[in-house]
């Protein structure tokens, strides 16, 4: 359990120190964030703002699970150096499209085709991957079933269980991206969520079926594949975007660019496939489920009417439109986040429960 607070402690300190740091280095570079002219007035101030500020927490949590794997004499677990692989993976993509747009003056950063590349190379390494190295109850980092709080159903097989892991990883992934619109939101919002999945890889590594014969009722138990791993990955994120948000909070010193909201998209994604919580997650992480539904149903709506249901997508943008100020939007966005966490987690604990 100590790998745990060694992993959020560092993580919070190294982005707390090392955050200000890289916002002197890009703004030397003149790394500066480019602002839609038709977004709400007020942003159009945060002009030139640093940005890439992803690379702060990428790097601050890759040396808090490794940090304190050291500390503690424990080794690094395949559950684990996977969720980390894909996070590092999504934001190389997301880095090279922020690189693109603001070094190479180019406002739509990676070609389309060549972005969604990238993410379906990283994507299909981690699910392949995900689904080899057996424990020695057989049990892989993901599983070919579906999951909720536990897998259920029967095995959809590996091909299905591919385009399925990508379809998460590029939903999450996206949705984190369009919340990254106000100081402060996707960073808070994913602090919350990855505190979620620290909860929830303790309470699986208790009630492990690897510790069946300890248990008062074995027929409840979690067949995950490296829990307390999970949860020293998640705490090292949470911790990290603790930090991080000292700076990205409004107004903010520095944005975390495709760089970060791809890597935290990714990082979400694969703890709930290995954590087997894959349908749970949309609920854990319901504000970016909310804000990307606002984006599907402004487009649908103004291609099938011609007509737009909110001022402007994403969700967050319509409110200030609407005479909200940012910080307001924020902290209400925020509390809408938390609701979803703790109706997520109960939920969690009522699965648990019924079975006992």
């Amino acid at each position: 359990m100590n790998q745990i607070l060694f992993a959020g402690v560092i993580g919070l300190f190294l982005t707390l120190v090392g955050t200000p740091m890289l916002i002197k280095l890009l703004a030397r570079k003149g790394y500066g964030q480019y602002i839609r002219d038709d977004g709400p007035r007020e942003h159009h101030a945060k002009r030139g703002t640093p940005t890439m500020g992803g690379i702060a927490f990428i790097l601050a949590t890759l040396l808090a699970y490794f940090l304190s794997k050291v500390i503690t004499g424990q080794p690094p677990r395949f559950s684990g150096m996977l969720v980390l692989g894909l996070m590092t993976g999504m934001g190389l993509v997301g880095f090279l499209d922020d690189y693109i747009k603001i070094v190479k003056r180019r406002s739509l950063g990676l070609r389309a085709k060549a972005k969604m590349a990238g993410q379906l190379i990283v994507g299909v390494s981690f699910a392949v991957l995900s689904l080899q190295f057996p424990d020695n109850l057989n049990n892989t980092p993901a599983s070919t079933k579906l999951s909720f709080v536990q897998d259920f159903g029967w095995s959809i097989g590996p091909v299905l269980f591919v385009v399925w892991a990508l379809f998460m990883i590029l939903a999450m992934s996206n949705g984190v991206n369009l919340t990254d619109g106000l100081d402060g939101l996707a960073t808070g919002a994913s602090v919350m969520v990855f505190g979620a999945y620290t909860f929830i890889g303790v309470w699986q590594f208790q009630e492990s079926c690897a510790n069946a014969q300890t248990l008062t009722n074995p027929a409840a138990c979690y067949e995950v594949r490296d829990p307390l791993d999970l949860a020293v990955v998640a705490a090292a994120l949470m911790g990290a975007c603790f930090g991080f948000l000292w700076w990205n909070t409004s107004p903010a010193k520095i944005f975390m660019g495709d760089t970060g909201s791809l890597a935290l998209g990714g990082a979400l994604a694969g703890l709930a496939i290995c954590s087997r919580t894959e349908l749970l997650v949309a609920l854990l992480g319901g504000l970016f489920v909310l804000i990307t539904m606002s984006v599907v149903i402004q487009v649908g709506s103004f291609r099938l009417t011609g007509k737009r249901v909110f001022r402007m997508a994403p969700l967050q943008h319509h409110f200030e439109l609407k005479g909200w100020s940012e910080v307001l939007v924020v902290v209400r966005f925020w509390i809408i986040q938390g609701m979803c966490v703790i109706v997520g987690l109960g939920l969690f604990y009522a699965g648990w429960a019924a079975q006992k």
